[in-house]
């Protein structure tokens, strides 16, 4: 009981729920995604997602889906998320399509990079010469990943770019705060431009939220958003 009057305050007080009981009807396209009540890991083999009867998660079981898309776009935003992967997976949540959040199992590594879980993946250019196209990735303060098929959590809080009259972009995107499994990550994060991978090079005010589903399993449940102040 107690949990459920939390969830009903929560989304009383702006929030909009993006899976919960709605399954797959605020993603597109859903090919290669379904709903369950439940996942977890294979204890046979832990690469492997085990799948339970039901409402509340939604997943791209043991085979690479597509990649999902919110039917609303945003701007500025909190996000809450909730996923999970098994050992040696990989996906990604990206704000507007563009600017990824990584997920990944990086659960016991000492000294994470921006490409482990929590991490603001690198952008990526070929113009910068061979051995250099990648840069500007930002590493998690904390590597405070869960072992593989446990649940985890991110918060974010992040500010779209902002464009003058003309188009013309007048500020770049921000990670005002990205808070992993209850641990702060990072802070005031800049981003100049869209990280590799996006669904999107060109920045735009507003976009969808992107689930990556073609780099490996994953779950994913309790996604909510809500305009940032």
């Amino acid at each position: 009981m107690k949990n459920i009057l939390l969830a009903f305050l929560l989304l009383q007080d702006g929030w909009t729920e993006l899976v919960g009981n709605k399954g797959l009807e605020a993603w597109k396209p859903a090919n290669g995604w379904t709903v369950a009540g439940d996942v977890t890991v294979d204890e046979a083999d832990p690469k492997k997602l085990v799948l339970k009867t039901g409402t509340g998660a939604i997943t791209n079981g043991n085979a690479k889906g597509a990649n999902l898309f919110t039917t609303g776009e945003f701007g500025d935003v909190e996000l809450h998320v909730e996923f999970t992967v098994p050992k040696g997976s990989n996906s990604g949540v990206y704000l507007m399509g563009r600017y990824e959040i990584q997920v990944l199992d990086s659960f016991g590594k000492k000294e994470p990079a921006y490409s482990d879980c929590g991490g603001i993946y690198q952008r990526w250019d070929p113009a910068r010469g061979k051995g250099k196209e990648g840069f500007e990735g930002h590493p998690p303060k904390t590597n405070a990943s869960k072992a593989p098929g446990e649940w985890q959590s991110f918060d974010i809080t992040f500010r779209a770019p902002r464009f003058d009259a003309d188009g013309k972009k007048t500020e770049n995107a921000r990670f005002i705060k990205v808070i992993h499994n209850g641990a702060v990550v990072h802070e005031n994060v800049e981003v100049t431009g869209t990280t590799r991978a996006g669904a999107w090079e060109d920045e735009k005010s507003r976009g969808p939220i992107m689930l990556q589903g073609d780099h490996g399993p994953v779950a994913y449940r309790n996604l909510r958003i809500r305009p940032a102040n």
